[in-house]
C-alpha cells in the first residue's frame, strides 16, 4: 500500500508538516510505502484553464501541464491513501495548497453527468492547522470550508476525512512578534499537552488507513 502526504505549508517541522510525518509514521509501522510532498519546494502553478483534461478523444488520467508538479500527479494517481495539510490563511488553505487541489481534482470533475473520471476509490484525509480557536470556527467560516473540502474530496476519490487542529503554537518566542492579542505561555503549554494527542490521533489515523480501522 502506498500513502502519500502532501504539505501545503511553507514551514517545515512545524505544526502541519509535524501532523503529516505523524500521520506517516503510523502507516508505516502498519506496512505501508509512505512518501512526503513539500509543495513549497516546487515550482508550478495552478490550473491555467487549458482545458486540455476536457477535450474529446484525448484520455488523460491527471493534469498533464508541463511543470513539477506533473510527477508528483502521476504518484498521487497510483497511490492507495492521499492526506493533504494546510494551515488557514484567511479563512481558506495556503496558496500552494489552492493551487494544488485546482490541478489535483479538475481533470476528474465530469462535464457529463458522472460524479467522477478518476477511476477507482482511494481513501483521502485533510488536515487543517489554525491560529483560532475551536469554539470560533463556524462563527468565522472554517467549518463550512471543512465541509466544503470534505465533499468534493469524497465526489473525486470516494471518501475523506478531516482532522481540525485549532490554537496551535505559531513561534518560539512570541514576545519577538506583534501578537500580544495571544499568551505565548499558555500555547507553549497546550503544544506540549493538546498537540501532543493531536499527534498521537494523527499517528492512529495513518496507522488505521493501512489496517483498515480509518
Amino acid at each position: 500500500m502506498k500513502v502519500i502526504a502532501v504539505n501545503g505549508s511553507p514551514r517545515k517541522n512545524w505544526n502541519t508538516h509535524i501532523l503529516l510525518e505523524m500521520c506517516l509514521e503510523g502507516a508505516k509501522e502498519a506496512g505501508a510505502e509512505t512518501e512526503m510532498i513539500n509543495l513549497y519546494d516546487l515550482q508550478f502553478k495552478g490550473c491555467t484553464s487549458c482545458f486540455s483534461c476536457k477535450r474529446k478523444w484525448v484520455s488523460l488520467d491527471k493534469c498533464c501541464f508541463p511543470d513539477e508538479l506533473e510527477p508528483v500527479l502521476q504518484r498521487i494517481c497510483e497511490c492507495d491513501v492521499l492526506i493533504l495539510g494546510s494551515p488557514i490563511y484567511f479563512a481558506n488553505v495556503s496558496g500552494e495548497m489552492r493551487s494544488f487541489m485546482e490541478r489535483l481534482l479538475f481533470p476528474y470533475i465530469s462535464y457529463e453527468g458522472k460524479p467522477s473520471s478518476f477511476g477507482k476509490k482511494i481513501k483521502t484525509m485533510f488536515v487543517y492547522t489554525m491560529n483560532a480557536p475551536s469554539i470560533a470556527l463556524p462563527l468565522i467560516g472554517y467549518t463550512k470550508l471543512f465541509r466544503k473540502n470534505k465533499k468534493l474530496m469524497k465526489q473525486i476519490f470516494g471518501s475523506c476525512k478531516s482532522l481540525v487542529v485549532t490554537s496551535t503554537y505559531q513561534f518560539e518566542d512570541y514576545s519577538k512578534y506583534n501578537m500580544t492579542l495571544f499568551d505565548g505561555d499558555r500555547r507553549k503549554k497546550r503544544r506540549g499537552t493538546v498537540f501532543v494527542k493531536d499527534c498521537e490521533g494523527a499517528y492512529e489515523l495513518g496507522k488505521g488507513f493501512v489496517e483498515g480501522k480509518t
